[in-house]
């Protein structure tokens, strides 16, 4: 059932939020903005999601972020973010940034997945309908697609903006490489490149370098972050909790029922992530967070946002409660120099 009370955001929504500078565009996004990959589909509480977009909202989050697959099932989150958007936030719609996705697997058949324009505009079209919303803020490609010339993803991109479908265009999940071409394709056709959407945590660090399997046109290798630093290209990095290994949850060694690492049917985490490598630079990496009056989560949410070339990291959200721990990150401040070189050695790859 829904909320009894209407909803109004609070005056003091802006006092204390972080925003930052996406490249060299003029848009500003919050340090933190919420994904609703997770705990937003048909198998969440509905009143649970609610009480989560509104506490966004007030704490100044102005930044959800979907895809035309998030759920389960596919679609139902933004089917579920329509009705939200309906019932609380419509009146705040100007000071919202709404992105979604197409990439993945949608409906059965050629034309549900991959990059082709065929797909893009269909699911942007279908993505409209479900949230209920004229345009999307920004529309991302959400994954690579080699059997589909770049140029026509790009194009599709492109027919999105001038179509008046979306204000900004961003890419997912490209290579250095590839990122680089896309960014031309697009400024050709006048249609910057405003932001990609990578993995990125202390626990994964591929932004950060070069790839090279990656090299073209005669280029050395390069990392993600160096490609778009140099093309003003905006950041907002998903999983910097890499999927709840930088939290407290899995510090005793055992994965708790419910939780992802428990769970047999999760595609992202198992139980065998909990390694002795794991959980004794967790622990220590823990004990730093201690130190700066910080939790894990908040910890890992400031490392990530270290770098000026991250301009967001996107957070999920199973409770308000979360929510707001994660938001409490930014009022640590920034880490210093010293913080940064001790983690340093933490901050790997688990072996």
């Amino acid at each position: 059932m829904p909320l009894a009370s209407p909803y109004l955001a609070g005056d003091d929504r802006y006092d204390t939020m972080s925003y930052r500078r996406t490249g060299r565009s003029g848009l500003d996004l919050p340090a933190l903005s919420l994904g609703l990959w997770h705990n937003f589909g048909d198998t969440s509480p509905f009143d649970t999601q609610r009480a989560i977009l509104r506490r966004a909202l007030d704490l100044g989050v102005t930044h959800f972020d979907l895809a035309n697959n998030y759920g389960p099932p596919y679609g139902s989150a933004e089917e579920n973010f329509g009705r939200h958007f309906a019932a609380d936030l419509k009146p705040y719609r100007d000071e919202l940034i709404l992105s979604t996705k197409a990439g993945y697997d949608m409906w059965p058949g050629p034309y549900g997945d991959h990059g082709s324009r065929k797909y893009l505009i269909a699911s942007l079209n279908q993505s409209l309908t479900r949230m209920g919303v004229d345009y999307v803020d920004v529309f991302y490609h959400h994954r690579p697609d080699p059997s589909t010339p770049l140029e026509e993803t790009m194009g599709a991109l492109a027919s999105a903006v001038q179509q008046g479908k979306a204000l900004y265009v961003g890419v997912s999940n490209y290579s250095p490489a590839r990122t680089r071409e896309a960014a031309r394709i697009l400024g050709d056709l006048g249609v910057p490149l405003l932001i990609h959407q990578p993995s990125y945590s202390m626990l994964n660090r591929h932004i950060e370098n070069p790839d090279h399997e990656d090299a073209y046109d005669g280029r050395q290798s390069e990392s993600l972050l160096d490609v778009v630093g140099e093309l003003g290209v905006g950041t907002i990095v998903f999983s910097p909790l890499q999927q709840g290994l930088l939290t407290d949850k899995y510090l005793t060694g055992a994965a708790p029922e419910g939780s992802r690492a428990a769970r047999s049917d999760s595609p992202f985490l198992s139980s065998g992530a909990l390694t002795e490598d794991y959980l004794s630079r967790a622990r220590e990496l823990n004990d730093i967070a201690a130190g700066r009056g910080q939790t894990l989560a908040q910890l890992a949410l400031a490392w990530v946002l270290r770098d000026t070339r991250v301009t967001s990291a996107l957070i999920g959200a199973s409770s308000v409660a979360q929510l707001e721990d994660n938001v409490a990150a930014l009022g640590a401040g920034p880490l210093t120099d010293d913080e940064i070189g001790v983690i340093e050695p933490l901050a790997q790859p688990i072996g």
